[in-house]
């Protein structure tokens, strides 16, 4: 009797020992399987727009990659609308500014920093208004459009939306999914 007893007791603690192990197991899987908490707050950026100052180019950080906040100035402005009305025969009021992302009363290029031929970071010149990628010369207007080849398409946009004087970015909007339809970014 007492060698039964002692073996059901053996048995019961090894079923004990074995069950901890197990359930330790799995929750040490499920933690390697959750994104770690870097990663959760690296999908989301909040930009406070009224910080911004004209004609002065800022990069902030989002998902480890440079973007470029860009508020447009007046002269800036003007000359967006001069070049559009030259080329499309349409005034402002019938254009909008595409590329640029309205906050309140003012326009912004926000736009991931990275040239679209070969991945490097174009410089901003704030007397010529525009970027140059020193690595093939390819260049971008203060909209992130292309001026001289060789990238294939403006800078690109990343996800964004408007909530006052706030933008979101990795957060998608009406705005940024119009973009996206009219091919004036690609997805991100």
């Amino acid at each position: 009797m007492k060698n039964n007893s002692r073996r059901g007791f053996m048995g019961k603690a090894f079923g004990a020992v074995a069950g901890v192990g197990a359930v330790a197991s799995l929750y040490a899987m499920k933690r390697t399987w959750d994104p770690l908490p870097s990663v959760k707050a690296a999908g989301f950026t909040t930009l406070d727009m009224s910080q911004y100052k004209e004609n002065e180019l800022v990069v902030e950080k989002w998902r480890g990659k440079p973007i470029f906040v860009l508020k447009q100035s007046k002269e800036m402005i003007e000359t967006y609308d001069k070049n559009i009305s030259q080329i499309t025969g349409k005034s402002t009021a019938e254009m909008d500014k595409k590329r640029l992302i309205k906050v309140g009363d003012d326009y912004f290029l926000i736009c991931v920093g990275l040239c679209t031929h070969l991945g490097c970071i174009p410089g901003y010149n704030p007397d010529e208004k525009s970027f140059l990628c020193a690595c093939h010369g390819g260049m971008y207007d203060d909209t992130g459009m292309v001026t001289k080849s060789p990238p294939p398409r403006g800078l690109d946009i990343p996800p964004f939306k408007v909530d006052g004087m706030k933008v979101v970015l990795g957060e998608t909007s009406p705005e940024y999914e119009k973009m996206l339809a009219d091919g004036i970014t690609l997805k991100v």
